[in-house]
């Protein structure tokens, strides 16, 4: 019997997007956009001298980790990102696990990554425009010392 895929689309299906949960410490947050989830090892290139290959051995080396981008809606009197942002002092700022995530049809956690010692580092406020037709936004940038899934 040929297998035309049909029980592909009877039995899995890849996880949605658009259905995710933010926590920041303790503190669950809503957001309509997370991105930069991302994590990067550079690599060494090394030649011993007297090696007789004309070419480098390359290892793995240090770990980077890109910055995540958290965007939401502006409301009225909502000021708890900035709140956030506003208690940066010279290298005083308190460092939180920033909890992300991707969540099922039953709205449980199927996948989620764990920022380790996040701050912020950067806020945006909206563009403003007379004749635009859309929500205004706020983002806030995160900096962080590790990407873990769990």
């Amino acid at each position: 019997m040929a297998d035309d895929g049909s029980s592909q689309s009877q039995s899995v299906w890849p996880l949605v997007k658009f259905q995710f949960s933010v926590k920041i410490g303790d503190a669950e947050m809503i957001f309509q956009e997370v991105t930069g989830l991302s994590a990067e090892t550079q690599v060494i290139e090394y030649r011993s001298g007297n090696s007789k290959q004309f070419s480098t051995v390359k290892m793995p080396g240090i770990q980077k980790f890109g910055n995540v981008t958290l965007k939401k809606g502006i409301f009225n009197g909502d000021k708890n990102l900035w709140d956030k942002y506003s208690l940066i002092k010279m290298n005083t700022i308190k460092r939180e696990t920033v909890t992300i995530s991707l969540l099922d049809e039953a709205n449980a956690p199927a996948m989620t990554w764990h920022l380790q010692n996040a701050f912020p580092c950067k806020m945006t406020v909206t563009d403003m425009k007379s004749d635009a037709n859309e929500v205004a936004i706020e983002t806030m940038e995160l900096a962080h010392e590790g990407l873990t899934i769990g």
